[in-house]
């Protein structure tokens, strides 16, 4: 049995510089999708202390009931995402949690010695960005949205039956 602290870890998610070619990599080496794509998502929140918002792209696809999360930044803004100089920090960015409720699990993951980084909202989800001093590189999120607990029910099914058409779903929250 797993003593995992917040049970399974539910995403792998990565920085690119590109979405279209992370999703045809991913897609055609690998195998995985089919991807739900998501452009024009805003979050607001503070990034070490500071208040930001963070724009990007993101798409979302599935090794079993594991979600991969490929994230194209589209501002500057500081950011989880970029280094201290503005840089992107491309490749494997952070391992992700579904968690009831954020604030309970920020103050246990603190108690073990976590430190907060980023934590931001938008209409539908709550998430909380942290590290620990000996994993450098490394970020650790926490998300509490139903809809993303939707999303990720979706998303597994939908890979367990892809036949490989049809690989990109896009929704343009621009429009919402």
């Amino acid at each position: 049995m797993s003593q995992a602290k917040f049970g399974r870890i539910d995403q792998i998610g990565i920085v690119v510089p590109d979405i279209e070619a992370g999703i045809a990599t991913w897609t055609q080496r690998l195998g995985i999708g089919p991807w739900t794509v998501f452009k024009n998502v805003r979050i607001n929140g503070e990034f070490r202390g500071q208040p930001t918002s963070v724009t990007f792209e993101v798409a979302m696809g599935y090794q079993g009931e594991t979600q991969i999360e490929l994230m194209q930044m589209t501002n500057d803004a500081p950011s989880p995402y970029r280094g201290k100089s503005g840089e992107l920090l491309l490749g494997m960015h952070h391992v992700a949690w579904l968690v009831d409720d954020l604030d309970v699990t920020m103050g246990q993951a603190m108690a073990d010695g976590m430190k907060l980084v980023f934590k931001a909202a938008n209409p539908t989800t709550r998430v909380a960005y942290m590290e620990i001093d000996d994993q450098p590189g490394m970020m650790f999120e926490f998300i509490e949205s139903s809809q993303t607990r939707e999303l990720f029910r979706d998303g597994i099914a939908a890979t367990q039956n892809w036949d490989g058409t049809n690989p990109i779903t896009v929704f343009d929250l621009a429009a919402v």
